[in-house]
C-alpha cells in the first residue's frame, strides 16, 4: 500500500478512499492503470460517456458497489431493488441470478441505444472486480480513520507510538514489533521510572518514551496508580527510603517493589539492582528490611497524628543499611528485567559482542530460512542469543532440537537431529551468547534440498577472549584535538583487557599512515569503548 500511495501522490481525500477499497485480491489489478489516469488525465476513457458522471472521482476506473448499482440504474434502466439485488449477487457470486440480471442489462442497455459489444465489457469488467468490492461508506470510513492515524504519526510521533503500545501492552511481540519501529524513526524508549512513568506507556518532557508501571508484570493497575498519585500530589521521590515512607504500602506490597527493582524502576535512585537482594550485617535482605521500614514509619506517623503530644515531625526512625551485593553479569540483569517488562530495555545482552556480530560473522539469523542463497557460502558464521530451546524426538524415535537465535536484525531457527543434537544441546541453553560455524550442502546426490550441518559452537565471550587479538585505532591527525585525545586516553585506561592496542596515524597531507604499537597494556573491546570510537569523526577502528 505505501508503495503505491507513493507512486500515486493522493492530493484529494476521493484517492485515498479509491485506494483503500483498491488495495484487494481483485480490483488490485486495476492500481496500476488507475496511477496511470491520476498522473496523466489523457488516458481517463469512458466506455459510454454518461458514465462520467459517476466514474469521474476514480478515473473512469469502476472502484465502489455503490457505483455499480447507480451505473446499473443509469444505462440499463434497472430499479432500485434490481441494482441492489446486483449488488448482493456480485458479492455471494449467484450465479444464477447472475446470469438473470446480465441478461436484463443486456435488454435494458439496448433499448437505450448501447452496443451490445459495449455493455459486454462494462458487464465482463463489473464481474471481475465485483466479488471483492467495496462498498464506498467504509472505504470512506477506514480512509478518515487512517488520514487521522498518518497525521498523527507524522506531526506527533512520539505520542503516537506511546498511543498505540498502550493500547497492546499486555501483548509482549506486538510491543518489541512497535519498539523496533521507535528505534528507525530515531525515538528513545526508556524503562520504567517511579518519578516518571504514569499507568501506560507516556512521552516525557525530552521527547522520549516511557515505559508504563502498570506494564511490568507483577504489578498491577493498583500499585502503579498509588505511586503516581502520591507522586503528583506531594512532588517527586528524593529517594527509595523516601518512596518508602510516603507511598500506601497497602496497594504496592513487597512483590511490586521487587518488580520496580528488577525491571529498572528504581534505578534513578543510583542504587544498584543487586543490593536490594544483598543481605545486611544483620543477614536481613535489604528489600525486606525497606519495605519493612516504610510500614513502620507509616504506623508511627499515623499514631504521631492521634496524639495529644506529638506530630509528624517527632517520627523518627533509622533507615535501613544499604549492602554491597555480588554483581550480577549483563545477561543475568537483563535477563531479570526481560522476564517483567518482557523486552530488553536498558540494553541488550548482545551489546558487549556488537563488535563480534559486525567484524567476525558473515551472515544475520533472519537469513537462516534462505537457504539456497546461504548454500553460495563456504562457510556461514553468524552469532547471537538462544531465545528458545525445544528438544523433540522424530517419527524413528532418534532426539532433534529446534534452536531460536538471535542478533540486533532478527531471528533464526536452527535444526540439529540424531548425535549432533546430543553433542551440541548442552551449549544451546536459553539466554547463551553463542556463535555458530556451519555449512549447507545437500540433503542427497542431486536433490535441491538443503542442510546445515553445524562445524563449530563457541560462547560469544570465549570468542571475544580468544579471538580478538587486535585492536587497531586509526587518528585522523587533521581533525584531532586535546579533548579528544584526552578522553580517548581515560576511556583505554578505563576499559582493561586482553586484546593488543595499537594506532595507526593519518595525516590528510597525503603522508604515508604509520602504525604505532601501544606500550600501555592491553584492552577490552567492550561497547562503551567502540562507542566512543564509532560517535567521534577523528577516530576509527579495525579488528585483527
Amino acid at each position: 500500500m505505501q508503495k503505491y500511495l507513493r507512486e500515486l501522490h493522493p492530493t484529494v481525500f476521493e484517492d485515498l478512499i479509491a485506494m483503500n477499497a483498491l488495495y484487494r485480491p481483485g480490483p488490485m489489478d486495476y492500481i496500476p492503470e488507475f496511477i496511470e489516469r491520476k498522473r496523466d488525465p489523457s488516458k481517463i476513457t469512458y466506455d459510454i460517456p454518461c458514465m462520467e458522471k459517476y466514474l469521474k472521482d476514480t478515473y473512469g476506473i469502476t472502484v465502489y458497489q455503490e457505483q455499480v448499482m447507480l451505473l446499473s440504474r443509469q444505462l440499463a434502466g434497472f430499479t432500485r431493488g434490481q441494482s441492489d439485488t446486483l449488488r448482493k449477487a456480485m458479492g455471494k457470486k449467484q450465479i444464477e441470478k447472475m446470469n438473470h440480471l446480465e441478461g436484463l442489462f443486456y435488454e435494458g442497455g439496448e433499448k437505450n441505444g448501447y452496443k451490445h459489444e459495449t455493455l459486454h465489457k462494462i458487464w465482463e469488467d463489473w464481474k471481475k472486480f465485483a466479488s471483492y468490492a467495496f462498498n464506498k461508506s467504509h472505504a470512506t470510513c477506514y480512509s478518515w480513520v487512517a488520514y487521522q492515524t498518518a497525521y498523527l504519526k507524522a506531526h506527533y510521533p512520539a505520542e503516537y507510538m506511546a498511543a498505540t503500545m498502550s493500547r497492546n501492552y499486555t501483548n509482549i511481540t506486538e510491543i518489541t514489533k512497535l519498539m523496533d519501529e521507535c528505534k528507525v524513526m530515531g525515538i528513545r524508549t526508556l524503562g520504567p521510572d517511579v518519578n516518571e512513568s504514569r499507568q501506560k506507556f507516556s512521552v516525557n518532557k525530552l521527547g522520549a518514551i516511557r515505559f508504563g508501571l502498570a506494564a511490568i508484570k507483577g504489578m498491577g493497575s493498583a500499585a502503579a496508580e498509588a505511586i503516581i498519585n502520591e507522586r503528583e500530589q506531594n512532588g517527586p521521590y528524593k529517594d527509595i527510603f523516601d518512596l518508602a515512607q510516603r507511598v500506601n504500602l497497602a496497594a504496592c506490597n513487597r512483590k511490586c517493589f521487587e518488580s520496580l527493582v528488577l525491571s529498572g524502576g528504581f534505578d534513578s535512585f543510583n542504587i544498584k539492582r543487586e543490593s536490594y537482594f544483598a543481605r545486611n550485617s544483620k543477614g536481613d535482605v535489604f528489600l525486606d528490611a525497606l519495605v519493612r521500614y516504610g510500614q513502620l514509619y507509616q504506623q508511627e506517623k499515623s499514631e504521631a497524628q492521634n496524639s495529644l503530644f506529638g506530630g509528624i515531625d517527632s517520627v523518627d526512625i533509622a533507615t535501613p543499611q544499604i549492602p554491597e551485593g555480588d554483581s550480577w553479569s549483563s545477561i543475568e540483569k537483563l535477563n531479570r528485567e526481560r522476564d517483567l517488562v518482557g523486552i530488553y530495555l536498558s540494553a541488550h545482552p548482545l551489546d558487549d559482542f556488537e563488535v563480534i556480530l559486525n567484524n567476525l560473522c558473515n551472515t544475520h539469523c533472519s537469513e537462516l530460512a534462505d537457504k539456497q542463497e546461504l548454500s553460495k557460502k563456504q562457510e556461514i558464521v553468524l552469532g547471537g542469543i538462544v531465545t528458545m530451546s525445544r528438544s523433540k524426538f522424530t517419527k524413528t524415535g532418534k532426539p532433534c532440537g529446534f534452536v531460536t537465535i538471535e542478533d540486533f536484525e532478527g531471528s533464526g531457527e536452527l535444526a540439529f537431529f540424531g548425535e549432533e543434537w546430543g553433542k551440541w544441546k548442552g551449549m544451546l541453553i536459553e539466554g547463551c551468547t553463542v556463535m555458530v560455524k556451519a555449512q549447507f550442502v545437500q540433503r542427497f546426490r542431486g536433490s535441491n534440498m538443503m542442510e546445515m550441518r553445524v562445524t563449530d559452537i563457541q560462547y560469544l565471550q570465549t570468542v571475544k577472549d580468544l579471538q580478538i587479538e587486535k585492536l587497531t585505532i586509526t587518528l585522523d591527525a587533521a581533525k584531532l584535538d586535546d579533548t579528544t585525545v584526552t578522553d580517548l586516553v581515560t576511556m583505554i585506561k578505563d576499559s582493561p583487557g586482553n586484546t593488543q592496542l595499537y594506532f595507526s596515524v593519518h595525516d590528510s597531507n597525503g603522508a604515508r599512515p604509520f602504525t604505532l604499537y601501544s606500550k600501555t597494556g592491553k584492552v577490552d573491546v567492550c561497547k562503551e569503548l567502540i562507542s566512543f570510537i564509532k560517535s567521534n569523526e577523528a577516530l576509527g577502528y579495525t579488528i585483527n
